[in-house]
């Protein structure tokens, strides 16, 4: 499971979001995203990451915070030069209802923008709020196997419950001819190494 990120941390009181900051990890945050990823493995709600893995990965994460209390977390991830997935939301037991979860979300397309991607997707539970923000549900399966490389070592792998959600960031570029090489084949290949770019469903 890539999130932790459930319904009720979406569920916003419009005065507890004031004076939240959202702003790029630096290695200092590496043991308080291991507390809370971590505390939320232990419930079999995420995947358990190492101080190994999280050094490598910083760059991808963003932080939220309220003056001094660390509140959650959220990484963006490359796929391929168009496409990314918003993976590892957490947020802190003391922060639902404030907004936290909101402001990652909003902070990562932003950032997915910024570098030109066409599309970003995200594993969720919470498809009604992604749904607000322009994410459309997708089926998991259009999804190659390099994206459900964390998955892989899922307990709930072979039963997940977590549901593929796109938003389409350049409507102009996602209208062209996808490449040959998106298209995924009967059996694992060359073109496992890029995402095949997933058709939303009607909404």
């Amino acid at each position: 499971m890539i999130s932790g990120v459930k319904t009720d941390a979406f569920v916003e009181r419009p005065a507890a979001a004031a004076g939240l900051t959202v702003r790029k990890a630096g290695m200092t945050d590496i043991p308080a995203i291991l507390e809370l990823i971590n505390g939320y493995a232990a419930r079999g709600i995420m995947l358990p990451r190492t101080e190994f893995e999280m050094s490598e990965a910083i760059r991808d994460f963003t932080v939220v915070t309220r003056g001094s209390e660390w509140l959650g977390c959220g990484a963006l991830h490359f796929y391929s030069p168009t496409v990314g997935e918003i993976r590892s939301l957490a947020v802190a037991e003391q922060a639902k209802t404030q907004g936290a979860g909101r402001k990652l979300v909003e902070a990562l397309v932003a950032e997915a923008q910024d570098y030109g991607l066409d599309a970003v997707f995200a594993f969720t539970y919470v498809v009604d709020f992604f749904s607000r923000i322009d994410f459309h549900e997708i089926e998991r399966g259009l999804l190659p196997l390099k994206a459900w490389k964390d998955c892989l070592r899922c307990p709930k792998f072979q039963a997940c419950d977590e549901i593929a959600v796109i938003r389409i960031l350049r409507p102009d570029r996602w209208a062209e001819p996808q490449p040959e090489k998106w298209v995924r084949s009967a059996t694992p290949s060359e073109s496992d190494q890029f995402i095949q770019l997933p058709t939303p469903r009607p909404v």
